[in-house]
């Protein structure tokens, strides 16, 4: 059995056609049809059928496509097996995270790991928003999301923690919000929000309380989120980590700080497919990622 037209049909059930698997696999998309025209010939049964979406399997294509991925996988366990000896892990990861977390956050975390391993490719994308995993070369995702999509694993990294702030002048100028009462006649910027509403949760000593509001600036850029906030034309609410060292130089003050703020049940997710064979150098990712995140949860713990 041939294990590149094995591993050709994985990547097109996997990506949806066969012009992501031949990006996958750096292959131009007519030798990828000759080799599933080859595999279809070999095993005489039709496999695919091409639809105007991409393509679909047939009823004996699921059976085989099953058989392929097991073959596939142990194939790359077999790689990894004979490299394990190597001083240094090899691979290419495919990471998306969002936009503000990875540029504020993650970023630093991405030169140390690099500098840790260095013979691993990152591929990294700063981005709110991604289709397909497979489809668009991602093998491990964060994500800001009330509920993952049903078809990721995913490792729930805990909630995303908001804190609503003013500019040190905003504050010297206007008579901050007292209570939640008052905060609902304020002008705010912030992040999140669906269909120019935001549903927002106050938690304090185990009660919650939840506002719905309509911003008076909303973006899901962070740095102009940051510039407005500081601009001093309304109160932020906006992830902790996007305004903490603003807050400790006192550029910003805290509004309502014995509240815990949240936005539509947002968590942060560590995502990444089922049934695909993670490399050591994923799996050592994604552990490196799962640690640092834990470390983050601490620190905000400790409210440093």
């Amino acid at each position: 059995m041939d294990l590149l037209a094995l591993t050709i049909f994985v990547e097109i059930v996997d990506g949806g056609n066969l012009s992501q698997a031949a990006r996958a696999l750096n292959m131009s998309r007519a030798n990828v049809s000759y080799h599933v025209a080859q595999l279809e010939k070999s095993l005489d049964a039709e496999l695919l059928r091409r639809t105007p979406q991409g393509v679909e399997l047939t009823n004996m294509g699921q059976q085989v496509y099953e058989h392929a991925r097991n073959i596939v996988h142990e194939a790359a366990l077999m790689r990894d097996a004979v490299s394990a000896s190597e001083d240094q892990l090899t691979g290419k990861i495919g990471l998306s995270a969002p936009t503000g977390f990875g540029q504020l956050v993650m970023g630093p975390w991405l030169i140390e790991f690099k500098k840790k391993y260095p013979g691993i490719i990152l591929e990294v994308r700063l981005e709110n928003f991604i289709d397909n995993l497979v489809k668009d070369g991602v093998d491990v995702a964060i994500r800001v999301t009330p509920e993952p999509p049903p078809m990721v694993v995913a490792r729930d990294l805990g909630p995303v923690h908001y804190t609503l702030c003013a500019s040190a002048e905003w504050a010297a100028r206007e008579r901050l919000p007292q209570n939640l009462g008052e905060l609902r006649r304020t002008p705010i910027i912030t992040s999140g929000g669906v269909s120019g509403r935001v549903r927002m949760t106050a938690a304090q000593n185990g009660h919650e309380e939840e506002i719905e509001f309509v911003p008076t600036l909303m973006s899901r850029s962070y740095p102009f989120v940051l510039d407005c906030i500081l601009s001093g034309i309304g109160v932020g609410l906006v992830p902790d980590y996007v305004i903490r060292p603003r807050l400790q130089t006192g550029e910003l003050v805290q509004v309502l700080a014995e509240y815990q703020f949240g936005i539509d049940g947002n968590h942060l997710y560590l995502m990444y497919m089922p049934n695909r064979y993670q490399s050591r150098a994923a799996i050592t990712f994604i552990d490196f990622l799962t640690d640092k995140m834990g470390l983050l949860r601490m620190v905000r713990r400790s409210g440093v």
